[in-house]
C-alpha cells in the first residue's frame, strides 16, 4: 500500500496478509482524488474517512493537506494497523476512532469539508449510507461526500448526487452539499430585488418632479 502524492508521496506500508479489507486500488485512488481536486481545495480541509479499513484513504488525505483527518474503523486489528502507519508518518493530524460507523453517524455533531466512505460491498445496509450522512448534515456547505460501492448500486436519485465514476470494478458516487450555492442564489435574487425597488423609487421621484 503506497501514498500516491503529496507531502508523504511514495511512502509504503505492508498490509498483513491476514487482513480481509480490500484497499482501494492505486489506479482508482489516483483518479478519484484527481476528481476531488476539481471540486474542493484539500489543503486544510477537515476530512472524515468512514470504514477506514487499512487507512489507505486516510493516509492519502493527510498527504494532500487535509487536517484533521478522522478515521473510523471498527475492526481492532485494522485500527491498530492504522495507528502504526500514523506513528510511522509522525503525524498528529489523525484522529482514530475505533467503533461502529453507524453509531458514529448517529451521534456526530461535527461538519466536514470532505467525507470518504468505503463500506464492504456486501454490507446489507450499504444503500442507506449516503442518505444517512447527507440527512445528518455532516457536510459543510459546498462539502463533498465520496462513496465507494459495487457496480450494481445506483445513487443518482439521492438528493445532492453530482456524478458517478467507475475505474475497473471500483465505483464512486459523489455528492455535494449545495447549500452554499442555494445561499448564493438567494443573495443574488435579494440583491436584484433591492435594485429593482431602488430603480422604481427613482422613476417615481422623477415623475413627481
Amino acid at each position: 500500500m503506497r501514498i500516491i502524492t503529496g507531502k508523504y508521496k511514495g511512502r509504503h506500508f505492508d498490509i498483513p496478509r491476514s487482513f480481509k479489507a480490500r484497499p482501494t486500488t492505486d489506479f482508482a485512488k489516483e483518479n478519484i482524488f484527481n476528481v476531488i481536486n476539481g471540486y474542493i481545495d484539500m489543503d486544510g480541509a477537515q476530512a472524515l474517512d468512514l470504514f477506514a479499513g487499512t487507512g489507505s484513504i486516510s493516509l492519502e488525505l493527510l498527504s494532500r493537506g487535509c487536517a484533521p483527518v478522522v478515521s473510523v474503523e471498527m475492526d481492532r486489528d485494522h485500527a491498530s494497523f492504522i495507528r502504526e502507519c500514523m506513528t510511522k508518518l509522525g503525524t498528529k493530524d489523525n484522529i482514530l476512532i475505533r467503533g461502529d460507523v453507524f453509531r458514529f453517524i448517529k451521534s456526530c455533531k461535527q461538519q466536514y469539508d470532505l467525507i470518504f466512505a468505503d463500506p464492504p460491498y456486501a454490507l446489507p445496509t450499504l444503500p442507506t449510507i449516503p442518505q444517512l450522512i447527507l440527512g445528518k448534515g455532516m457536510l459543510r456547505p459546498g462539502g463533498l461526500l465520496v462513496f465507494e460501492h459495487g457496480k450494481h448500486n445506483d445513487f443518482s436519485d439521492v438528493l445532492g448526487f453530482i456524478e458517478h465514476r467507475a475505474y475497473g470494478s471500483v465505483n464512486f458516487s459523489i455528492f455535494m452539499n449545495k447549500e452554499a450555492d442555494n445561499d448564493k442564489e438567494a443573495d443574488e435574487e435579494e440583491k436584484q430585488n433591492e435594485e429593482e425597488e431602488q430603480n422604481e423609487e427613482k422613476e417615481q421621484n422623477n415623475e413627481e418632479k
